[in-house]
């Protein structure tokens, strides 16, 4: 908490101050006895083995070291769209004077730069990362986000455009040249001929030439500036394949204009530019069709405090303009702004979203509070912790933390351009050899350049975008929202499958789950809730409309309620007051206790034995003596059994991960499908333990809530249900819309799916050039040819692409 001093040990898993803790084993101390479970279980992080790149990578981002003068700043970058944008910007960002470090993602689109504040500042940065070729703006400037989005859509929009300009000028005019009178009549086609070859169509030329310049600048920008990544990292990727084909037309083109011969292939550089990047388009726009499902998740960062002054006055400020020590007031039904003590009052309070702990915790003068929490019941002042702060935006950072050290994956399209690239140049160049010296002369250049343009990758460069785009369209007719379109090949090989358990495994709404009570006790004790505002009572007041036959009352069956529910009163474990003449109590036995009420042995039994279910049982009685318990729960998801079965039988081990305590969670134990349960883990907590499987294989964490966000983040993949919070959905690779636990089985079965479709398109790909590369390097395939069959390549990828993912009865 923001309380504790800066001297005070941490926790040995989490890191965390350990407060009061006084939990020690083996000369290690933890805050909680969750942490220790899992350290106890999985081990120290450095004592596990490293097997690939991958591994290496997660344990030095673990041991970054930064200066105690540097700051770290986040920043959202577009452009990145390959594992070379990644080590290009950290290399260069690290030789910025004033840097120390710096982390990039382009799964996420964020990069993380540890530098001197007073040497380098924040716009300083955004500056020298935009002077890259890249776009680089705060995580929260939804304006630059929109503008960038704006330019994506302006590049398509002057590539197809200008592009049909071009083309048009080739189809009426210079493709009916080479069919001779197939097109026109002999005379008509003579005319186009000597035209074409005369000094008068050097000004038609040149418009084409600027027109596919533009088109080759503006349109494929990306790929131009990707190629060059790749050069400078000397990773062969995708877009130098598709760089070098459309370049490779555009310079032989403009060459023979310029030393007068009239055989150009600008078609070529605009067909190979705005196929590719519409293709790459349409994948993102899907993607972005599919975030807009979740436009109804909003932030639950509070914004304005209410300060008391020494005079006892209110004020609503800013939460950055609270200081330590500052008094704030927090009623029913609003959040703690900052973490903090509890200096008057008592309320019930939620710490659902940073603990992940289901029920609300009574607080008093002198306990902790939470920023961020919610106060259910009751009021409290709060005096502001040491350094003003909300835990909520520590969990921020450390999403972010991980969001920029969660690295892509080179693309299988990318791997194989690591070797197809240097056997396509060394092949050319072979060729344009070989022809000069058969005397073939000026002619080997074009022969070479033919090799160029069948190999350029159309259908290969599209073979990835279409496939992840229709697993990204099939899973959003399943309500599955896909943010990432590399999951399909991370979540291959996935050994380990994490749950959260509240609001992930359960519902997450308290729910009455069992009674002994009469219908009429029952009855009155709902009544008698309706007038509380804890989370426990509005469950029980829930129960009222059994008794109205589910119909809503009217204003006048409202009154009457209010008339025979009468002196009630709100204490810190439970209510009291009369109905129908009849005085009620409805909470903990120590209630009863204190108003001098009977509490028979059953009853006391029960409620013992409903505690150590991990429910939360609740007496009502009735003139003097408890007559009855009533249980409260989180009720578990109709589909959480199948769904962990399933997942156990396809060979993936289970484990469910929750800041609950352990009674709440002994009924997973007890399930033959969960390999190990860890209950009582805080956030950073829950984030180290899915590092550490990790380290064990490709993990997958489930979870909706806040709490839950570091360790989606730190997964290989995330998936949040939709009813979450934004930062839980932000942190994730997928959301589940419609919060149904059978999704995450789909998941699954669309990766598997869309990366047979990948493979079925690089298959197809390859066959054409396995027959046109050797057609052209014997001269027996024309460039005109060589793009009409790489555009035939690119429709059987496109129409296989098409094709759904699953069969409709999955």
């Amino acid at each position: 908490m923001s309380n504790q001093t800066p001297s005070e040990p941490n926790c040995t898993l989490c890191e965390l101050p350990i407060g009061g803790s006084d939990i020690v084993e083996d000369d290690k101390q933890f805050c909680c006895t969750g942490c220790r479970d899992v350290y106890n279980t999985l081990g120290d992080l450095d004592e596990l083995d490293t097997e690939d790149i991958r591994r290496a990578r997660d344990s030095s981002q673990t041991d970054r070291e930064v200066p105690d003068d540097h700051e770290a700043t986040f920043l959202e970058v577009d452009g990145m769209h390959c594992a070379t944008c990644e080590t290009f910007l950290e290399s260069a960002a690290t030789t910025i004077d004033g840097v120390s470090d710096a982390s990039s993602s382009y799964v996420t689109d964020t990069v993380r730069i540890d530098h001197d504040p007073d040497q380098v500042s924040k716009a300083d940065l955004q500056e020298e990362i935009s002077g890259l070729g890249y776009s680089a703006y705060s995580r929260d400037d939804t304006f630059r986000r929109r503008r960038a989005n704006n330019w994506e859509m302006g590049r398509v929009a002057v590539g197809v455009l200008m592009g049909m300009s071009v083309m048009l000028q080739y189809l009426v005019i210079i493709y009916p040249t080479y069919f001779g009178g197939l097109f026109y009549g002999d005379r008509v086609t003579e005319f186009f001929e000597s035209a074409l070859a005369s000094s008068v169509a050097t000004p038609f030329y040149v418009v084409i030439a600027a027109l596919t310049t533009i088109i080759l600048a503006v349109t494929g920008k990306p790929i131009l500036q990707g190629a060059y990544v790749s050069v400078r990292t000397r990773s062969p990727n995708m877009d130098l394949l598709v760089a070098i084909a459309a370049v490779s037309a555009y310079l032989y083109s403009t060459l023979s204009i310029v030393f007068g011969d009239k055989h150009i292939y600008y078609d070529v550089t605009v067909a190979i530019i705005v196929i590719v990047t519409v293709g790459n388009y349409y994948e993102s726009s899907i993607k972005q069709a599919a975030t807009e499902r979740l436009s109804d998740l909003t932030s639950i960062r509070v914004d304005e405090a209410r300060r008391v002054h020494a005079t006892g006055e209110y004020e609503d400020i800013a939460v950055e303009d609270l200081e330590t020590d500052d008094r704030v007031v927090v009623r029913a039904g609003e959040r703690v702004p900052v973490d903090g003590q509890i200096i008057d009052g008592d309320a019930a309070i939620d710490e659902a979203v940073v603990t992940g702990e289901s029920l609300p915790v009574r607080k008093t003068v002198g306990d902790a509070v939470v920023g961020c929490s919610m106060v259910t019941d009751g009021a409290v002042t709060v005096r502001v912790g040491d350094d003003a702060t909300s835990s909520l935006d520590r969990i921020s950072e450390l999403v972010w933390d991980l969001q920029s050290g969660s690295h892509g994956i080179q693309k299988l399209a990318d791997k194989l351009a690591t070797i197809f690239v240097p056997v396509v140049l060394a092949l050319a160049v072979l060729v344009t050899g070989v022809h000069l010296l058969l005397g073939t002369g000026v002619y080997s250049l074009l022969i070479g350049l033919t090799v160029l343009i069948v190999s350029c990758p159309c259908a290969l460069g599209l073979a990835t975008p279409l496939a992840v785009a229709a697993g990204i369209r099939d899973a959003l007719e399943r309500s599955i929202v896909v943010f990432d379109d590399s999951i399909f090949e991370r979540i291959r090989g996935a050994e380990t499958v994490i749950f959260d358990k509240t609001g992930t495994l359960t519902t997450g709404e308290m729910t009455v789950t069992e009674t002994d009570l009469e219908t009429s006790l029952l009855e009155k004790a709902s009544r008698l809730e309706e007038r509380s505002s804890h989370p426990v009572g509005k469950a029980i007041a829930a129960e009222r409309s059994g008794f109205d036959g589910g119909a809503a009352e009217s204003a006048s069956d409202a009154d009457a309620t209010a008339d025979r529910v009468d002196a009630f009163d709100s204490y810190r474990n439970g209510v009291t007051g009369i109905v129908d003449g009849d005085e009620i109590i409805v909470g903990h036995p120590d209630l009863f206790r204190d108003q001098g009420w009977d509490v028979p042995a059953h009853i006391t039994d029960r409620i013992t034995n409903s505690r150590d279910t991990g429910r939360i049982p609740v007496a009502v009685g009735c003139n003097g003596t408890a007559e009855g318990v009533i249980v409260v729960g989180d009720e578990l998801r109709p589909t959480w059994d199948e769904t962990v079965a399933s997942i156990s039988d396809d060979g993936k081990d289970v484990v469910v991960l929750t800041g609950d305590d352990a009674r709440a969670a002994q009924q997973f134990r007890e399930h033959d499908a969960i390999d190990d349960v860890f209950a009582g883990v805080p956030p950073e907590g829950k984030a180290e333990t899915v590092k550490r499987f990790n380290n064990t294989g490709r993990t997958v964490m489930v979870g909706d809530g806040t709490n839950d966000a570091p360790a989606l983040a730190a997964a290989d993949l995330g998936i949040a249900l939709g009813g979450g919070t934004a930062m839980a959905a932000d942190a994730a690779d997928v959301a589940l819309v419609d919060d149904d636990l059978a999704s995450v089985d789909t998941v699954f079965e669309l990766a598997r799916a869309t990366n047979r479709r990948v493979k079925g398109n690089i298959a197809w790909a390859f066959c054409y050039n396995a027959i046109a590369i050797p057609l052209a390097i014997l001269n027996l395939l024309n460039p005109l040819f060589a793009a009409l069959a790489m555009a035939g390549s690119s429709l059987l990828v496109v129409t296989n692409s098409t094709r759904p993912l699953l069969s409709d009865d999955q």
